[in-house]
């Protein structure tokens, strides 16, 4: 093994964070449930994004709100612990296209991470199982691809 890739693992433990990673997993999935409970929607950001540059009577506010405080969270997240929220270790370019290109995908796959990830399978969803486990193995590889290639 070579001395950099040894360092690099070293240094990914250092970044391990179980107990905040759970505690943070917990609260998703409590969002969730809550939204489809209450509200008898899917948390799919995708979907309640696209309902703002598609608005319905009667469907906009709550959408804005949810992504406002999304926004919210990310400052305030930003603004307490500084250190939590990251530069991307890309050109800012090349992250713009990037989230284009995840825009594109998830209107092709009808859905994104959050709405089939986290919502479609606790569902028992097929299609977001199989999309699921397509997101996932499309970032393996790409992580694979742009990391050693």
């Amino acid at each position: 093994m070579r001395v950099g890739t040894k360092r690099a693992e070293y240094q990914a433990m250092q970044n391990f964070t179980p107990v905040s990673s759970t505690l943070g997993g917990v609260l998703i999935g409590l969002s969730a449930t809550a939204m489809l409970m209450l509200n008898g929607r899917i948390t799919g950001i995708s979907g309640i994004l696209s309902g703002i540059l598609r608005p319905l009577p009667g469907e906009t506010s709550w959408r804005a709100l949810f992504l406002a405080g999304l926004l919210l969270g990310g400052a305030l997240a930003a603004g307490f612990a500084p250190g939590s929220i990251g530069a991307t270790p890309r050109p800012f370019a090349i992250a713009i296209l990037a989230g284009l290109l995840v825009g594109v995908g998830t209107g092709l796959g009808n859905g994104c991470t959050s709405g089939h990830g986290v919502c479609g399978i606790s569902r028992g969803s097929t299609r977001s199982i199989v999309a699921t486990a397509t997101f996932m193995a499309t970032g393996v590889i790409t992580a694979v691809l742009t990391r050693h290639l």
